[in-house]
């Protein structure tokens, strides 16, 4: 029976970022993906020409995942702070592929997100400018600590963070994030 080309690189994807996060691209087997797909290997290189190449298009749809799950707005650090932590809670092959991605090509930035940061960048620049976020740090090294924060105690673990956990202390952690946010970036009061 024939399968549609969308349908197969879906399945492809979708065993190749199990893998990928579990195994890095070193540790990765082709083989491996394929089986979990249920196609045979040579539609790997048929749809995605590599390896190297499949984990980039596994990472690219990733990092989509986060910016459509974590909207940026610069009136509400602290609520996307929660929102970047409650993705990654909920997805922690995806924090694994953002780390292996670090290890196995570092330095190396998808267009995709350096278009996303800009854009976040100038939004943080203008709230700064306006009063409206502390301008104490510049937007650079304020969105990486967001980032930062929003990802503590997001080990990347293959278990789910709220199996290992009650409920009341990830509701902790995650309030704890969300006021950290909200005081490094709440503007100083104005003296009148």
């Amino acid at each position: 029976m024939a399968r549609d080309s969308r349908t197969t690189r879906t399945s492809l994807l979708r065993a190749a970022t199990d893998e990928f996060a579990a195994h890095g691209i070193a540790g990765a087997r082709v083989d491996r993906i394929a089986a979990a797909a249920g196609y045979n290997k040579n539609l790997i290189y048929v749809h995605f020409g590599s390896k190297e190449q499949l984990f980039d298009a596994v990472y690219e749809a990733a990092v989509e995942e986060v910016l459509d799950a974590a909207p940026f707005d610069a009136d509400d650090l602290p609520g996307y702070a929660g929102a970047l932590f409650d993705f990654h809670l909920a997805h922690p092959h995806l924090m694994r592929l953002a780390r292996w991605h670090s290890l196995e090509r570092p330095g190396e930035v998808l267009p995709i997100a350096v278009k996303a940061n800009a854009a976040k960048l100038r939004a943080l620049a203008a709230a700064q400018g306006d009063g409206r976020v502390d301008a104490g740090l510049p937007p650079h090294l304020l969105l990486s600590l967001l980032v930062a924060l929003a990802a503590t105690w997001n080990e990347g673990s293959p278990e789910p963070v709220n199996t290992a956990m009650d409920a009341a202390e990830l509701a902790a952690r995650r309030h704890a994030v969300v006021v950290s946010v909200g005081r490094l970036t709440r503007p100083p009061v104005r003296q009148p």
